[in-house]
């Protein structure tokens, strides 16, 4: 009798469908793990960035000389004044909840981008100022903010940009006001704006002005438990898919050589 036609041969349907089963398993896993490296990645690249010395916009004469690569993810001080009726708010933004803080990610809003004129420069820098929540009675009800008009000083980490959700398709920008977008583009504003503006958006990290903005900044970690947690999961499919398959196909080899009086 011959175990491969017993475990292959013979099941090839089953054989398939477990096949397919540790294949999804292992690669949804590897996936997880893979999600996990980045995020600590980050994490690290992040700290270690974050112990240089911190950068001062209005210091540097010729701060739009400086590139992202030189400035990401370091502090970053700048002072200037808001141009409130240029903001944009940036939808479907989940609440920023710290490792171990208190509230709802899953609580939708809005990410409140808004240009900083530099003092005695005419140089803009997009600052994320923070997370609203949105009136799910009416979307185009925008939450009370305050902007202060005269002077102020941001100090925040610089990004690339305020992080990107899924959209369908790419529309133009919204001319009428205010201005709700689905994500942020620095290159189309650059178009849209008569002024030079940074490579870069500046996220303010103050928790305690009250302005009515959230700004309890999650761990580039956060979330890691989750997906090493997810990764088992879909490992232990993979694992069941495969004892599944081998456990039936051992119980038909023994019913077989039984018969044949093996």
């Amino acid at each position: 009798m011959n175990i491969f036609s017993v475990f292959i041969t013979s099941r090839i349907v089953a054989t398939v469908s477990a096949l397919v089963v540790i294949a999804i398993g292992c690669a949804a896993g590897m996936w997880q793990l893979n999600r996990a490296e980045q995020k600590i990645a980050l994490a690290n690249s992040l700290a270690s960035r974050l112990q240089m010395p911190v950068l001062n916009a209005n210091l540097n004469t010729n701060i739009t000389s400086v590139g992202l690569e030189q400035a990401q993810e370091r502090r970053m001080i700048a002072r200037g004044h808001f141009l409130p009726d240029d903001a944009v708010w940036l939808d479907n933004r989940p609440r920023p909840i710290p490792e171990g803080g208190i509230g709802s990610a899953a609580q939708a809003g809005f990410y409140v981008m808004m240009p900083l004129k530099l003092v005695d420069q005419d140089v803009v820098v997009w600052v994320n100022r923070g997370w609203a929540p949105r009136n799910n009675m009416n979307r185009l009800e925008l939450p009370p903010i305050s902007t202060s008009d005269g002077v102020v000083t941001i100090e925040g980490i610089v990004f690339p940009h305020p992080g990107r959700v899924f959209e369908l398709g790419k529309k133009g920008l919204t001319e009428t006001k205010p201005r709700i977008e689905q994500n942020f583009d620095l290159a189309v504003e650059a178009q849209t704006h008569p002024w030079k503006q940074l490579p870069w958006i500046l996220r303010e990290e103050n928790p305690t002005t009250n302005d009515g903005l959230v700004r309890n900044w999650p761990s580039p970690t956060n979330g890691v438990d989750r997906h090493y947690a997810y990764a088992f999961q879909w490992f232990a499919l993979a694992l069941c898919g495969f004892l599944f398959w081998f456990i039936n196909g051992f119980i038909g080899y023994r019913r077989l050589r039984k018969e044949c009086g093996d």
